[in-house]
């Protein structure tokens, strides 16, 4: 991999600096103007896209250019012209300042979002393959590398009243998102085998959840229970799974949706039929609020039905490929798919 892969950005800036400097010494010798302070705008610019070690290249290309420009004009050495080498030499300086202050903050956030994740990889267990005659298949595709690790999560069990799934959005990034969301899920695995339906286990998790979150704070979620040919959902603020048969895809009307969880959600159970051979897919907000360059909104439509085709996993790979390729592979905010298969 070259240097200019690794470091695009960077390296760009360092170009476009070295030719505004090289444009500038140009202008100043061939029209024999005098340039000595302007010299100073290739650093800044530099410094706005390069690190500090690029930066400081253009700026001592800067300073010579202002410094020896004046004998090449044959200027005299006044003390207005050492003034205006002086002023180049100063805001040269803190071109290069500002773009080490850059460098650390991007270092900062760099080492945050690496914790992040690793803390996320831990909270998110890997999801088995099939639970009794229920098929299931997980992924979780993380945003661009500009963007801060998100809070969606999922989790299954197996449970006495059936097999039992959450899948969830925290409000907000970062490593406060991550937290918010283990809570989420330390709460279901306690609860998930003693309360008797999706809509006590909400209002258990609700009530665990206040005592983590700010006022301000709340998680979408949707909870399942499979059982048989039947499933029992409690929407707690959160998209509608959708329902993929033999006869075509649709979305599940999950009824109105309460307040999210954190914010004293009450939802209303809703049940539904779920044929052998059928699937449901759980998703978050990433996945049908992706965009492409033209802004347009990922068409899950389109791809629905390509879901009932194949193993669950293949599945589920089919359509992580199909956003990425929409999005050019470049996604704002995170993504949790889960789908479940009846038999």
């Amino acid at each position: 991999m070259t240097s200019w892969s690794r470091h695009p950005r960077e390296n760009l800036g360092l170009l476009i600096g070295l030719v505004l400097l090289a444009g500038l010494t140009t202008i100043s010798v061939v029209g024999e103007l005098q340039l000595t302070t302007a010299m100073v705008a290739a650093p800044i610019v530099a410094s706005f896209l390069a690190d500090v070690r690029r930066t400081a290249v253009v700026a001592v290309g800067a300073v010579l250019a202002s410094a020896f420009g004046g004998l090449w004009l044959d200027l005299p050495m006044t003390g207005s012209y050492w003034f205006r080498v002086g002023l180049c030499i100063g805001l040269s300086v803190l071109a290069t300042v500002s773009a080490l202050l850059r460098d650390r903050r991007e270092a900062r956030l760099r080492r945050m979002i690496v914790i992040a994740e690793t803390a996320q990889r831990a909270v998110l267990r890997s999801m088995p393959t099939a639970i009794g005659s229920v098929g299931l298949a997980a992924r979780y595709v993380s945003a661009s590398e500009e963007a801060l690790v998100g809070g969606d999560l999922y989790e299954v069990a197996a449970t006495p009243y059936g097999v039992r799934v959450i899948v969830g959005d925290v409000r907000g990034k970062g490593l406060e998102a991550v937290q918010t969301a283990a809570a989420v899920l330390g709460a279901f695995r306690a609860a998930a085998f003693t309360e008797p339906d999706p809509a006590s286990l909400a209002r258990r998790i609700d009530e665990a959840l206040l005592q983590h979150i700010g006022d301000e704070e709340f998680v979408t979620a949707i909870l399942g229970q499979f059982h048989g040919e039947h499933v029992v959902l409690a929407n707690c603020g959160h998209h509608p799974p959708l329902l993929v048969t033999h006869a075509g895809a649709a979305l599940v009307d999950t009824g109105e949706p309460t307040l999210p969880l954190g914010l004293g959600s009450a939802p209303v159970l809703s049940e539904h039929t779920w044929p052998a051979g059928s699937r449901l897919l759980f998703y978050t907000d990433g996945l049908v609020e992706a965009r492409d360059r033209q802004g347009e909104f990922f068409p899950l439509d389109d791809f629905a039905t390509e879901l009932g085709e194949g193993p669950v996993d293949e599945a589920l790979d089919r359509l992580v490929e199909r956003l990425l390729t929409f999005g050019s592979h470049d996604t704002s905010d995170d993504v949790a798919l889960v789908l479940a298969q009846n038999g």
